[in-house]
């Protein structure tokens, strides 16, 4: 089955699906009504409803996105067809989508598609798996919606508990990582040290709280995909991660499975080159969240679970704002950040100007410092990272003046030895971390005063709600789509 755009390769309408399944309706609601009835269900509830599980449409949709994977398409389909058929409970489709390969991908999975009646081919004349992801899932008549790569690193046996919290209403998004203590993991240490590297940068910069962003092993329910995909730009690899980042922001709930993952060698993707993209899309996707280009505060209000009845008390929506609990965390953040800082400053000693090595030491711990006091000491996950981080730097300017002061004032007094100078400086620098501590619990990461829940919002009754506008699926439609045989 494939369905195909004769002149551009393309999907005709981001309603296309395969003969004999409904299309599933899809109601625009007006915004006033629907931001009132969320932010009533917000209120009410802290979790999803069901997936239907007895829809006629597939329960599962699961895309793989290709390009030039001739040598391992037809394994690939094979075994993921078999052990959906063995082990998925319900119904489920497999769409191919092809990013304009030039080899035999696509005439593989045509032939593979007249041959499985789950599989559905999609082409088109444009690269990039987030453009893939993208049309397939916004075209995709199933509640649930997943991916994953083609050469199916991941054992396959992580699949069900992947979608069995988007199916029951638990969870909002779900994605597999290889980065937990019980994930197994084989691959080059290139590759480890440049993930590992990349997500630390998403928790200090971006206030991420996934462990993995770029794992080729995610799902998402339909009804959250609709709303935050149109709201995406990336086209290539950072697709996973600006989808996980609006998605916290939104206030939805992630769930991380750890998985069984083994390296394949011959994988044709510049790791390096990925990782250089991925951090433009860092940038380019701060600046967009700054500049509000993404409606954040209308999809958080559309779509972010409600608080827990216990978040109104203060002492448990803030477990960590007693000041001994944040003395102990910041003295022993402190310590470590004192550790690095000499260590730095007499490697950097060692070739230049003393002043240099002191703004470089304290420019590297500062920054390390303020991610892992906002992350530990004071407990703040999501909001601006951005702003804590230049709040950060002028606190970090603070202590520049200090320690450079105390060093100038030395050197105009006598002539030190290198520990002279280190002396100096850490003395110094134990008066700044006093003074920083104190700025951090007091304006750089100062929590607003706790106000209570608003009270919940009359629901509209159903009377009251706009009748959906189910588009047509008689075979006049020009939404329904032939197969191709």
């Amino acid at each position: 089955m494939t369905l195909i755009e004769s002149t551009t390769g393309t999907l005709k309408d981001p309603a296309v699906v395969p003969p004999g399944l409904p299309i599933q309706p899809r109601t625009p609601i007006q915004r006033s009504t629907a931001v009132q009835y969320s932010t009533a269900v917000q209120y009410s509830t802290v979790r999803r409803a069901p997936v239907d599980i007895h829809t006629t449409a597939p329960v599962l949709d699961v895309t793989i996105p290709v390009f030039n994977e001739e040598r391992d398409l037809e394994e690939c389909l094979r075994r993921l067809h078999g052990h959906l058929r063995e082990s998925f409970p319900h119904g489920f489709r497999i769409t191919v989508a092809d990013n304009a390969s030039t080899d035999s991908t696509l005439k593989i999975a045509e032939r593979l598609a007249r041959e499985l009646p789950e599989l559905v081919v999609v082409h088109f004349e444009e690269k990039g798996r987030g453009n893939a992801l993208r049309k397939v899932w916004l075209a995709s008549p199933s509640p649930v919606l997943a991916y994953m790569d083609v050469d199916l690193s991941t054992d396959l046996a992580a699949l069900a508990p992947l979608l069995a919290p988007l199916i029951s209403g638990h969870s909002d998004l779900a994605i597999g990582t290889r980065l937990t203590r019980n994930s197994r993991v084989v691959r080059g240490p290139k590759r480890e040290f440049i993930s590992r590297s990349y997500n630390l940068m998403l928790h200090s910069f971006m206030g991420a709280r996934f462990s993995d962003a770029q794992c080729g092993f995610k799902a998402i329910r339909a009804d959250v995909a609709h709303q935050i995909l149109p709201h995406t730009m990336d086209n290539s690899w950072f697709f996973d991660t600006e989808l996980l980042v609006l998605a916290e922001r939104c206030g939805l709930r992630v769930h991380e499975v750890p998985v069984d993952w083994i390296d394949d060698p011959n994988s044709s993707v510049d790791v390096v080159r990925t990782a250089l993209a991925d951090i433009r899309g860092m940038v380019r996707l701060t600046r967009d969240l700054l500049s509000g280009r993404i409606p954040i505060p209308e999809l958080r209000a559309a779509l972010a679970r409600g608080p827990l009845p216990a978040s109104s008390r203060a002492a448990e929506q803030n477990p960590r704002s007693s000041l001994f609990g944040q003395l102990v965390r910041f003295a022993a953040i402190g310590a470590a950040s004192t550790l690095a800082y000499v260590l730095i400053f007499l490697f950097c000693r060692g070739f230049m100007d003393p002043q240099l090595a002191n703004f470089l030491a304290l420019l590297i711990t500062a920054i390390a410092n303020t991610g892992a006091n906002r992350r530990f000491t004071f407990g703040i996950q999501g909001g601006n990272p951005v702003r804590h981080h230049f709040e950060g730097l002028i606190v970090f300017g603070i202590g520049l003046a200090l320690t450079s002061g105390a060093l100038a004032l030395v050197h105009s007094t006598t002539t030190p030895d290198r520990w002279g100078e280190l002396l100096t400086v850490v003395g110094a620098n134990l008066a700044a971390t006093a003074v920083r501590f104190l700025l951090f619990r007091l304006w750089v990461f100062r929590r607003p005063g706790t106000r209570p829940a608003p009270p919940p919002l009359p629901v509209p009754s159903a009377e009251a709600r706009p009748e959906p506008a189910i588009e047509s699926t008689s075979p006049d439609s020009p939404l329904t789509e032939t197969a191709a045989s």
